[in-house]
């Protein structure tokens, strides 16, 4: 006989059903959510960083290259001196003490000059051959906030631009007005001419090497000077005399720019002191001799343009 206790079914533990509760499920959100926003944020301010950096390597990249561009032009800064008419006008100088000096004094060989026995008696000699040439005429004008010569850096900077040996530039600081975020500001102008006429100062075409400037300062310093200058004229028209017909030595170029990042502002400077690397001046006279002056007195050519027959 079997006993009834061992008909009784037995009962086992149930088993929880596979997955997450309720609680861990809002664990695991709380968690992701902490992560997510806490990631975005860093990758916010990575951004944010990334974006300050490049401005700033973007503007001393331009700075640079800026300052790189004045540098270059300076350094190949173009003082023509026209030794052949020199040359010309110490062979034709007149003897001191002859009657026909002043006769002779600044004149160049032409229809003026007296006949060839004339010149003869009077020691002087025509050129076998009478050209009509014409010289080009340099000059180096600078002040305080723009410069204006001629320089042997022509380098082609927009297509289809003319070229030439050497070129006429200038620097200048004027208002404009920013293509993307339409905001006025001081911009650094660069003007090229090809040619080369009187007015070192006008003609060309400008366009902007940089913007947000604060600051574009220039000084000079030569032969002659005690110290640094803040205007140099080489025109005959200076009213400083020992500028006149005569480059500077060493400019020195201070650059500055501005700019605002996340409401603060940012400020770069550049200085550097550029020699010319061939000023091309007339040395000084000797002692006793007549000082050479570039207005046609003393033993310079009467004839600053250089045209003669």
């Amino acid at each position: 006989m079997f006993s009834p206790t061992l008909l009784k079914p037995k009962f086992f533990p149930r088993k929880p059903p596979p997955g997450f509760t309720l609680l861990e499920v809002i664990l695991a959100i709380t968690i992701l959510s902490t992560l997510s926003v806490l990631s975005t944020q860093a990758l916010s301010r990575a951004l944010k960083a990334r974006t300050k950096i490049q401005a700033e390597v973007d503007d001393v990249s331009s700075l640079r290259d800026s300052m790189r561009m004045i540098r270059t032009d300076i350094n190949l800064a173009y003082h023509h001196r026209d030794f052949e008419q020199e040359i010309f006008e110490m062979i034709y100088k007149k003897p001191a003490g002859t009657q026909s000096q002043a006769q002779f004094q600044g004149q160049t060989p032409g229809a003026n000059q007296p006949a060839p026995a004339a010149a003869a008696a009077a020691g002087l000699t025509r050129p076998p051959r009478q050209t009509k040439r014409y010289s080009p005429t340099t000059n180096f004008v600078g002040t305080e906030d723009s410069l204006n010569f001629i320089t042997m850096n022509n380098g082609r900077i927009m297509a289809n631009a003319q070229q030439a040996d050497f070129v006429e530039v200038g620097y200048s600081v004027k208002d404009c007005k920013n293509l993307t975020t339409e905001k006025t500001s001081k911009c650094l102008f660069r003007r090229v001419q090809p040619v080369i006429d009187e007015d070192v100062k006008a003609g060309g075409n400008e366009f902007v090497m940089l913007e947000n400037i604060t600051e574009f300062k220039l000084r000079y310093f030569g032969e002659g000077k005690q110290d640094w200058i803040k205007d140099w004229s080489s025109l005959p028209t200076a009213p400083d005399g020992q500028t006149k017909g005569k480059f500077p030595d060493t400019v020195e170029v201070s650059l500055t720019i501005e700019r605002t990042l996340d409401n603060k502002p940012k400020t770069y400077s550049m200085q550097f002191v550029v020699p010319i690397h061939f000023p091309n001046n007339p040395e000084k006279a000797a002692a006793g001799s007549t000082t050479a002056q570039p207005d046609g007195s003393g033993d310079q050519p009467s004839n600053p343009s250089g045209t003669f027959e």
